[in-house]
């Protein structure tokens, strides 16, 4: 399983980079082989089974959507790679996002979404239920995403906004995106689970750690 983590110093404000080394722990803990490349800015975008994208300020996340644009990055994933997207990453994947102000800036379209800025600031815990699991993170953004009609959110917000109040995220084929920071994988070992089975094409045998116990604290917070 090889893993690229795009522009940490662009998109790693909020500790995001932590979803590459669960998916790593996890994957080896199970006897399954995971390497990891760091792609900064001036590089190319490696060949990878999964590309992560976190999030960033609104500069950053600018520059971080020129980088990609000029790069191999989207021809990769049509060509089967995968794509777990946070904040900024999300947004970046999609139609157009606000940054600085109201000015509306490109994305990659990968995605039908747009993002806008909302009339406040999203800040404290975010939690989703997604097909009957229930996700937990943090959130901090001040845009609101609105998703085109064949895009699925990710889940339904519980507690929180996400993309609007209603839903946090998006999936597809090739794509998880989620407003939950924390990182989310290491936060939700269910879920950082289910993107390892798919990457690895096979059912994952179960694996108790302390984030079980930390998870399930965390949704006593989040879902009290």
């Amino acid at each position: 399983m090889k893993i690229a983590l795009l522009y940490p110093e662009l998109l790693g404000t909020y500790g995001d980079g932590g979803n590459v080394l669960a998916l790593v722990e996890r994957s080896v803990r199970r006897g399954i082989e995971a390497s990891v490349s760091e792609v900064h800015h001036g590089d190319e975008v490696p060949e990878a089974d999964l590309y992560v994208l976190g999030g960033g300020e609104d500069g950053p996340q600018r520059m971080a959507a020129d980088l990609l644009r000029a790069s191999s990055f989207a021809s990769r994933v049509s060509d089967g790679a995968r794509v777990l997207a946070i904040c900024a990453g999300l947004q970046i994947l999609g139609t157009s996002f606000c940054v600085e102000g109201d000015d509306e800036y490109q994305g990659l379209g990968m995605v039908e979404c747009v993002t806008r800025r909302g009339s406040s600031r999203s800040v404290g815990n975010l939690g989703t239920e997604v097909h009957g699991d229930r996700l937990v993170g943090f959130e901090n953004h001040g845009g609101v995403t609105e998703l085109g009609a064949d895009l699925r959110p990710l889940g339904r917000v519980l507690h929180g906004r996400g993309n609007d109040g209603s839903v946090d995220g998006f999936v597809t084929d090739s794509i998880w995106a989620t407003y939950a920071h924390g990182p989310v994988l290491a936060l939700n070992p269910w879920f950082c689970d289910e993107i390892i089975a798919v990457l690895a094409n096979r059912e994952l045998d179960e694996l108790a750690t302390v984030a079980d116990e930390l998870y399930r604290r965390r949704c006593d917070v989040v879902f009290a």
